[in-house]
């Protein structure tokens, strides 16, 4: 079966996105300045031995590699340092190539060395986990966490291709397919009804990883994220729906100090909270909030707080979410099943109801 492609269009350039098997063997699908010119491959001590070997076949040269240990807790700013002192080491020039091979944190710290080297340097997206494939490695946002709060620090820069590879799903843990789930299930909330109506349909098919079934999710997915990117590259309005979710989910990982919980778990949770409040405001109804819950359980995913994240400690965790304006938090809410709203007009005692009742459940 021949590869997917979905083009991100973006006012002043494109790119494109390729779905299917056997990908990253494909030397055609590489820009020239990775077949000809200087590289580094950036990859993690996970990652490397299954799919590098890969990338050297098709390239048909041995580029310089650098590996990060596996773990969100190294996506920081000292693993940043060491890989631009190699780059600076090495004298890469603004002609090289940063190549991503591997999952969010990889693509996200990789993406954001190219983007301050030498103001600004090619990237290639290889993305190796369901969560990277239809989030992280999609839409130019790179960065590293903070211990005050994830993905602080960092910065808009788009890939010049990103070479999604369904074979590297193969041998991706279940607990790491499933926290990509969550970022699928996100979409179809944010703006396709009928797309959470497949995914309440074809949960099974999707969970036993069949091709069709990752296919058609993969590419919807992207499709989506690459119409609210192509409209709003910068966040500073639509984007911004993309986190629906996400300032709950921050809230909780940065409780686990990015250990223990992946990020797609924290994200399903913060769904069901966001669900939660919305149902709590009247916009959508209880029935649809369980419903969104339910399809986040019949993934296997968590639905409730990590013990010991008190409402208040969560509240806190919260208020650092870099989606705040003028000292209040916004949140991504739901005013239907798929349509959602970033919002601040929120009620307060409100969402201490959802906080209290999530997180003592």
């Amino acid at each position: 079966m021949s590869d997917t492609e979905v083009s991100v269009q973006l006012p002043d350039r494109q790119y494109s996105i390729h779905i299917g098997r056997a990908l990253i063997s494909q030397a055609a699908l590489y820009p020239p300045n990775v077949r000809e010119g200087r590289l580094i491959v950036v990859s993690n001590v996970t990652v490397a031995p299954l799919y590098l070997a890969r990338l050297r076949q098709a390239l048909n040269r041995d580029p310089l590699v650098h590996l990060l240990p596996d773990g969100e807790e190294h996506k920081s700013l000292a693993e940043l340092e060491r890989l631009l002192d190699v780059m600076l080491e090495q004298r890469l020039g603004r002609d090289s190539t940063v190549v991503a091979l591997g999952g969010g944190v990889v693509g996200d710290l990789a993406g954001f060395a190219a983007a301050i080297y030498q103001r600004g340097i090619e990237l290639v997206q290889i993305p190796t986990t369901l969560l990277s494939q239809v989030d992280s490695s999609v839409g130019g946002k790179t960065a590293v966490n903070h211990p005050r709060g994830k993905n602080m620090i960092g910065a808009f820069h788009q890939p010049s291709v990103v070479i999604t590879d369904l074979d590297t799903l193969d041998s991706l843990p279940e607990r790491e397919f499933l926290a990509g789930v969550a970022e699928i299930i996100k979409y179809d909330l944010l703006g396709d009804a009928e797309f959470f109506a497949w995914l309440e349909d074809n949960m099974g098919a999707l969970l036993s990883r069949e091709d069709a079934a990752l296919r058609h999710a993969i590419a919807q997915s992207c499709r989506h994220k690459a119409a609210i990117v192509a409209a709003d590259e910068t966040e500073k309005g639509q984007r911004a729906l993309l986190n629906l979710g996400h300032t709950f989910g921050h809230a909780i990982e940065a409780f686990q100090q990015y250990r223990g919980w992946l990020h797609g778990e924290a994200v399903a949770v913060g769904m069901c909270m966001a669900a939660d409040l919305s149902a709590r405001h009247g916009w959508i109804n209880r029935a649809a909030s369980e419903r969104v819950c339910a399809l986040i359980a019949a993934a296997g995913l968590p639905t409730t707080p990590p013990a010991g994240l008190s409402p208040t400690t969560m509240l806190d965790l919260m208020q650092g979410d870099k989606k705040a304006a003028r000292g209040r938090v916004r949140l991504v809410l739901l005013q239907a099943l798929g349509q959602a709203v970033l919002s601040s007009d929120y009620d307060d005692a409100l969402l201490e109801q959802t906080l209290d009742a999530c997180c003592q459940s």
